[in-house]
């Protein structure tokens, strides 16, 4: 069952940010759109009545700000990430995806919501989920140690999502959370056929597959308006891949494939 709702989404101007706020607003959601520069959104977006752009670094609002963009949300979509420079991965804030995960939390869980907020959290494939048996052989969790010591935005990847895991938890009752983890990230201009498993089905760092960022914010958006969706995802940490090529594209309200 779909429902409207008004969501807060961290990243909005991010190469997948846009994509999510897009597939939102074509599914009649209300979107607050957190940006740096309200400039980096194309028009097509910005024209949309039901978009509220905030011009922000999240990590800069107060507490009291962050709970006044939170009234009156249901969930929140964070595809917050770290620019591919040299001052992006090793500059500061070294923590951006955790820290504002964590305080966007505590916003929520002093909020005293009637009902849980839905937490929507962009991951990566290469990120295990703890919570499940997920083995890795010897070459990739020596590779995957390189990238611990040699690349900051890995680290907060893996401590963003651990955050949900085991701050929140499976049994908060003013959260709920899905981390979704892509693969290889690629550019398209449609909605294609996706493939949904708990774990990956292929090694992140030596055999990766492809997803289309339309196809991340596609489904982070049937995740938000579609409650039987998320009653299936929530508390994990679903992998996409895309589909075999040359596959029918999809209107954004098709729900996708799952196994």
């Amino acid at each position: 069952m779909k429902k409207e709702t008004t969501t807060l989404v961290l990243g909005a101007s991010g190469a997948t940010g846009r994509q999510l706020v897009e597939q939102l607003l074509k599914q009649g959601q209300h979107v607050k759109a957190v940006v740096r520069s309200p400039g980096s959104l194309p028009q097509t977006l910005t024209d949309n009545s039901r978009l509220t752009v905030i011009q922000a670094s999240i990590l800069n609002l107060s507490d009291s700000e962050i709970a006044e963009h939170l009234h009156d949300c249901g969930a929140v979509a964070s595809c917050l990430g770290h620019n591919l420079s040299f001052k992006g991965i090793f500059g500061q804030p070294r923590r951006l995806v955790t820290e504002a995960t964590r305080r966007l939390c505590q916003v929520i869980k002093e909020s005293n919501a009637e009902e849980p907020v839905k937490f929507v959290l962009m991951n990566t494939t290469g990120n295990r989920n703890r919570d499940l048996d997920e083995t890795i052989s010897f070459a990739q969790k020596c590779v995957i140690g390189l990238l611990r010591l040699l690349l900051p935005p890995h680290v907060d990847n893996e401590k963003a999502a651990d955050y949900l895991r085991t701050e929140i938890g499976q049994d908060d009752k003013a959260i709920e959370w899905v981390a979704v983890r892509p693969d290889g990230l690629t550019n398209e201009d449609t909605v294609t056929e996706y493939n949904l498993h708990a774990s990956p089905t292929r090694s992140a760092i030596f055999n990766a597959g492809k997803t289309s960022r339309i196809n991340v914010g596609h489904f982070m958006a049937n995740l938000i308006v579609d409650d039987q969706l998320w009653d299936q995802w929530k508390g994990q940490m679903p992998v996409i891949y895309n589909s075999t090529p040359n596959q029918e594209t999809l209107d954004s309200s098709t729900p996708s494939s799952s196994t």
